[in-house]
């Protein structure tokens, strides 16, 4: 008889699972379950080799290649923002000071959103000390503006977002030929739980 009242309940269960529809997965319901895990340099080349696979012959892919001793150590999610970079650029404040030229930055921060961008600039008031920061996203802030503030002054750290950053090297706005430094915000995840990687336009 045991047999016969378990045999029945599990009748009705299959049932009703049939019944329900199937829910569609969602590139949410995906990146929920994988856990932040700190970018590497692997992750970098293999999303520039896959970007550039198809234009690109064979010896410009090797040229785009990017040798280990480029990237520094990547945050462990163990640091602060500002304990991260006085890690990684130890000699900042001599940096800060020999750092003359217009339309340039010494430090690159580059991030998925504004919002974002604020809250690292907000982040970063332990390092950065008495340089200037400039903000570089399309948010209530014209092309043209930031342009001319890189042209009449001197910025030390730019933080910003892909479109922008691009937008303002396409148009000389940004020469990033004094460029020491450029940080990804590669495992801060927005609303939908993306990483600025898994964005497609990024």
């Amino acid at each position: 008889p045991t047999e016969c009242f378990l045999s029945q309940p599990e009748e009705k269960q299959e049932s009703t699972v049939k019944a329900k529809r199937r829910k569609k997965k969602k590139i949410s319901d995906i990146l929920e379950k994988s856990a932040p895990k700190p970018g590497v340099p692997a992750d970098l080349q293999n999303l520039l080799s896959q970007h550039f696979g198809e234009n690109r012959s064979v010896i410009e892919i090797e040229e785009l290649k990017l040798s280990d001793s480029c990237f520094l150590p990547a945050n462990d999610l163990t640091h602060s923002f500002s304990s991260y970079l006085k890690e990684i650029c130890p000699k900042w404040a001599k940096l800060r000071k020999n750092h003359k030229e217009k339309k340039s930055v010494v430090m690159l921060v580059i991030c998925s959103s504004a919002l974002r961008s604020l809250e690292l600039i907000k982040s970063m008031t332990a390092f950065k000390g008495d340089c200037r920061v400039l903000k570089l996203f399309a948010k209530h802030i014209k092309i043209k503006e930031q342009m001319n503030m890189l042209e009449q002054g001197v910025f030390h750290i730019g933080v910003g977002t892909p479109g922008r950053v691009k937008a303002l090297v396409e148009q000389d706005g940004l020469c990033l030929n004094s460029t020491k430094y450029m940080i990804l915000d590669w495992n801060w995840r927005d609303q939908k739980l993306r990483r600025m990687m898994d964005i497609p336009e990024v």
